[in-house]
């Protein structure tokens, strides 16, 4: 059974671990070493993620991050975000979505209460490159938007709203590639059965979120795209809201107070109700209260952040937008073949069921152990 260091991390050289001889744990000193070229100053980047671990396969001789949920069936509502993440993972492959490298078996099945998932190492995140002092030219902030647009396009056409698009969870690495990550939240872009759990980080919320909407979209995944790219530029967030009603008021003093038509599409009466008492704010020109960023930009980012979500920019219609003409190459964006299932969710599944489940994904990963 893996053991934990000093540190705190778990170490997988014991002699009796099933994977002793696949996963070396390498130094700090070897994670330092790494130097950051075009993309990433030294100061930008982190060492780790959460309880993330870097570590050393040895039979593909690759640095990967192992994530450790300890304890991880004893919450069931976060062992079934485990499983969900593990099979999105699992079924989605694409350039900008971070690659599952392994979900690392137990030595014993019995003994099976912690969950070691590995994938792609990368070297920092963009919310640590937002607060660091790294200048960004435009090149790099249109570069990172379109790789979040490029990969979110691959999502959706899988049948997936992430749900939880935020700057912590856009991972880059020194040449500036980009992967999202987590998708312990996401949800099917079709089905409304399963929009009642909590979603979104609540700055990057879309309005009709925020007014209790129950049917939304994967229009909510383009606000936040939207919101993390205003940041980005201006290097603080958009609508850093203290709590939900402070998070609509600061929404409405930028971008307008909803107008009836748009209230068409509130079927809460409380919410309605609410918004009906708000002051009457007109929209303010996004060019002049961003004044040094480039008026295209601000012009999709308008198009993004329109409040009634049937009027939104698509992902497909942004990734065409002029801003992106450069980069955009609609032969190198391609979609999922096959949409996501998310029929496991309808099943009335006990934590020891979710066990078994994910320990089946384990083992597909590694028939070996079967």
């Amino acid at each position: 059974m893996a053991g934990v260091n000093p540190n705190g991390v778990a170490d997988f050289r014991m002699a009796d671990s099933s994977f002793s001889t696949t996963y070396l744990e390498t130094s700090s000193r070897l994670r330092r070493s790494t130097v950051l070229r075009s993309c990433l100053s030294d100061a930008a980047r982190t060492e780790s993620f959460g309880t993330d671990s870097s570590l050393l396969n040895t039979e593909t001789n690759e640095l990967v991050a192992v994530k450790k949920i300890a304890n991880a069936f004893d919450n069931h509502m976060d062992a079934k975000r485990t499983l969900r993440e593990i099979k999105l993972l699992r079924h989605l492959d694409h350039e900008n979505v971070i690659g599952l490298r392994d979900v690392i078996p137990p030595p014993l099945r019995r003994e099976f209460n912690d969950v070691y998932i590995a994938t792609e190492l990368m070297d920092t995140d963009l919310h640590h490159i937002i607060r660091s002092n790294q200048n960004l030219s435009e090149e790099h902030c249109q570069y990172f938007l379109y790789q979040i647009l490029r990969g979110l396009k691959y999502i959706h056409s899988a049948n997936v709203i992430h749900r939880d698009l935020k700057p912590s969870n856009l991972l880059l690495n020194s040449n500036c590639d980009l992967k999202i990550i987590d998708f312990g939240l996401a949800r099917p872009t079709l089905e409304s059965d399963f929009m009642t759990e909590y979603v979104v980080t609540r700055w990057y919320r879309a309005p009709e979120l925020l007014l209790n909407s129950s049917d939304y979209t994967s229009a909510i995944d383009v606000w936040s795209v939207g919101c993390i790219f205003t940041e980005l530029m201006n290097k603080k967030p958009l609508f850093p809201g203290k709590d939900h009603v402070h998070q609509m008021r600061l929404l409405t003093e930028l971008l307008g107070t909803p107008t009836e038509a748009d209230l068409g599409l509130v079927k809460n009466e409380d919410a309605r109700r609410y918004i009906r008492q708000l002051p009457q704010y007109p929209r303010q020109p996004l060019a002049q209260v961003f004044p040094h960023v480039h008026p295209a930009a601000i012009d999709l980012v308008d198009k993004m952040l329109t409040v009634d979500p049937t009027k939104r920019i698509t992902v497909e219609e942004a990734l065409a937008h002029p801003y992106l003409e450069k980069l955009h190459d609609v032969a190198d964006e391609p979609i999922c073949m096959e949409p996501f299932s998310f029929d496991f969710e309808q099943q009335q599944l006990d934590e020891e069921q979710i066990k078994e489940m994910i320990y089946r994904e384990a083992l597909a990963l590694n028939p070996e152990y079967a």
